[in-house]
C-alpha cells in the first residue's frame, strides 16, 4: 500500500504513519528536553514555554505578508518563536522544539517526494532554527542566534531545492544565475522576514519586553 497520492499528498495510511512518527518524536523530545546541558531538569513551566512557542510559531506561520509561488512565505515573525526557545534554554532544547515543530508543519501541509526531501523541507530546516541557542550566553545573543537559525533553515531548503525542485525554475529566470536558483529562491523570503524581525526585536521597547519574558521563562 502506498503512503503517497499521485499529486504528492498523503494517503490515509501515510497520515497514520506520520501521526505515529510525530507522536513518538514528541515523546522523545519531551523526555530529552527535561534535562539541560548542566543536568538540571527543565520545569513544567519551561516545558509550557516550549509548547507555547510552538503554538505561536504555528499560528503566525499562517499570517503571511508575502507568499512565494512554489512554497515559502514571509510571515509574522513565525521563525522567531522557535529561535527564542533555543536562546532561552540552549541549542539542544531549541533543536528538539524546532524538530517537533517541523513535524507539525508537515502534518498540516504535507508534500512528499522522498524521505530526504521531507527531512530537508520540514524536519531539518525547522530544527535548524533551534541552533539560535548556540549564542544563548552571548551578548546580543538573540540577534546572533536568530540570524544563525534562519541561515541554517535556508541552507536545508536550498539543499532540497537542488535535489528536487530545479524543474520548477521559471523560464524567465536568468540562465547565468540558474545554478543559484534554490539559494536565491529560498533566501529571498527567509531573509526578508529575517530583516524585518531583527529590526523589530532591536527596538528598545521590544528588546526590553523580550528580556523580561526571558527572565520569566528562566525562573
Amino acid at each position: 500500500m502506498s503512503i503517497v497520492t499521485p499529486d504528492g499528498g498523503l494517503t490515509a495510511l501515510g497520515y497514520a504513519l506520520c501521526g505515529i512518527a510525530a507522536l513518538a518524536l514528541l515523546l522523545a523530545a519531551a523526555v530529552l528536553a527535561k534535562r539541560s546541558r548542566s543536568g538540571k531538569r527543565l520545569s513544567t513551566k519551561q516545558l509550557v514555554f516550549c509548547a507555547a512557542a510552538m503554538a505561536l510559531s504555528f499560528i503566525t506561520s499562517y499570517m503571511k505578508i508575502w507568499t512565494m509561488p512554489y512554497g515559502g512565505s514571509v510571515t509574522l515573525f513565525s521563525m522567531l518563536f522557535i529561535c527564542l526557545i533555543g536562546y532561552w534554554y540552549g541549542p539542544r532544547t531549541g533543536i528538539l522544539t524546532g524538530l517537533a515543530y517541523g513535524i507539525l508543519q508537515f502534518l498540516q501541509e504535507p508534500y512528499v517526494l522522498s524521505l530526504f526531501q521531507v527531512c530537508c523541507d520540514y524536519v531539518l530546516a525547522f530544527a535548524g532554527l533551534g541552533l539560535a541557542g548556540v549564542f544563548h550566553k552571548s551578548k546580543h545573543g538573540l540577534v546572533k542566534g536568530y540570524i544563525l537559525g534562519i541561515l541554517v533553515r535556508g541552507a536545508f531548503h536550498a539543499l532540497g531545492g537542488y535535489l528536487y525542485w530545479m524543474d520548477y525554475m521559471p523560464e524567465s529566470f536568468p540562465q547565468t544565475l540558474a545554478s543559484l536558483y534554490p539559494i536565491i529562491y529560498n533566501y529571498s523570503y527567509i531573509l526578508a522576514e529575517g530583516v524585518i524581525t531583527v529590526i523589530v526585536i532591536s527596538l528598545p521597547p521590544v528588546a526590553k519586553a523580550l528580556a523580561q519574558v526571558k527572565k520569566n521563562a528562566l525562573e
